[in-house]
């Protein structure tokens, strides 16, 4: 007995001749938090810190 033929499915089409003008799609990548890829611009010295408690 012979496979059962797939349906004809419109957005694989469409995705299929968009991948042969433009490209693959780069691939995904995590985003880091903010806080892990800003540096600080200024850090404040130790000595700061210690002067604005007294």
């Amino acid at each position: 007995m012979p496979r059962k033929k797939k349906p004809f499915v419109l957005g694989k089409e469409v995705r299929k001749l968009a991948r042969e003008r433009v490209g693959t799609v780069p691939a995904a990548f995590p985003i880091e938090p903010k806080t892990g890829r800003k540096k600080t611009k200024h850090k404040k010295p130790l000595s700061a810190e210690n002067d604005e408690s007294v």
